[in-house]
């Protein structure tokens, strides 16, 4: 398996397109937009310059990671020759089921099919295909490049080999891979995001502020960051679309989005990359600020 496309040039997908090159594998990037893959394409080369700068790797290397990364905006031609695709779109069940339907029309027979969502069933995706034996989860952690854990989520129907390839093959990546099975947030989510929500929760009922809560949890748990700094990392929107898959699939209450949560996505306060979350990242990409509205 030498040929890998990655569907989706964002954050997560230009990460992983990142790792798949640095590690040797020949590389098809898709997107909708040229803009998209050009963006992309732009942050992998700046990652690999500070990899350079703090000499992790060389200049040829990074050269030869980049020249292993070839782009398309055309799904059947970015994935004729993939023996491995891994969807990395939005976190919207509705797309990611039509792209799957596009995969499995658009590939070889004995292609194995990736996604990378954080919460979306893999047997629901791989129900729209005609492969379900061959469908699986591939859940990187964002810094993909940096980050070594992947969770490896089986769907009702894939097959112990298409579970053992993705194990190794991640290894290969450098990574430690988790066979997890097939639940609303898998492990990583279903732990994390009730944990972000409670925190939210307790900044929403003024138990305490922003910077209190996270100092609270780095210094007292000795978590690297807060959990409202983490959020905001991660994006507001995607933590809200995860906690309402979790709601939908358990119907348990302990999931519901904090009022808060849900407010703040539908005001566009999505953290660093709307510039402004419970932290205010428009000089700084550091949580040094407090939004105005939490301080």
């Amino acid at each position: 398996m030498k040929n890998i496309a990655v569907i989706g040039a964002g954050t997560m997908g230009n990460g992983i397109a990142h790792t798949f090159a640095q590690s040797g594998y020949k590389v098809q990037l898709v997107d909708i937009s040229q803009e998209s893959l050009d963006r992309g394409m732009n942050t992998i080369s700046k990652n690999l310059d500070r990899m350079v700068a703090k000499e992790r790797i060389t200049a040829i290397e990074k050269q030869q990671t980049l020249d292993n990364i070839t782009t398309f905006t055309n799904l059947e031609e970015g994935v004729e020759y993939a023996g491995l695709v891994v969807e990395a779109a939005t976190e919207n069940v509705d797309l990611k089921l039509k792209i799957f339907e596009s995969l499995d029309e658009a590939t070889g027979d004995d292609c194995i099919l990736a996604t990378n969502t954080s919460s979306i069933s893999i047997t629901q995706i791989a129900a729209v295909t005609k492969r379900p034996e061959l469908v699986i989860g591939m859940h990187f952690m964002n810094p993909v490049p940096i980050m070594k854990l992947v969770e490896i989520i089986r769907g009702y129907s894939t097959s112990d080999a298409t579970t053992q390839t993705i194990m190794e093959l991640s290894e290969k990546l450098g990574k430690v891979p988790v066979e997890v099975n097939d639940y609303p947030g898998f492990v990583a989510n279903r732990i994390l995001m009730p944990m972000i929500n409670e925190a939210i929760e307790t900044l929403y009922n003024g138990v305490a502020g922003v910077y209190e809560i996270d100092t609270v949890m780095k210094l007292g748990m000795a978590h690297p960051m807060g959990p409202l700094q983490l959020a905001d990392f991660i994006g507001l929107d995607v933590c809200l679309s995860i906690l309402e898959v979790m709601y939908e699939g358990f119907k348990n209450p302990k999931y519901a989005p904090c009022p808060l949560l849900v407010n703040m996505v539908r005001a566009g306060k999505y953290g660093v990359k709307s510039g402004e979350g419970f932290y205010d990242y428009k000089e700084s990409r550091k949580a040094d600020k407090v939004a105005a509205m939490f301080s």
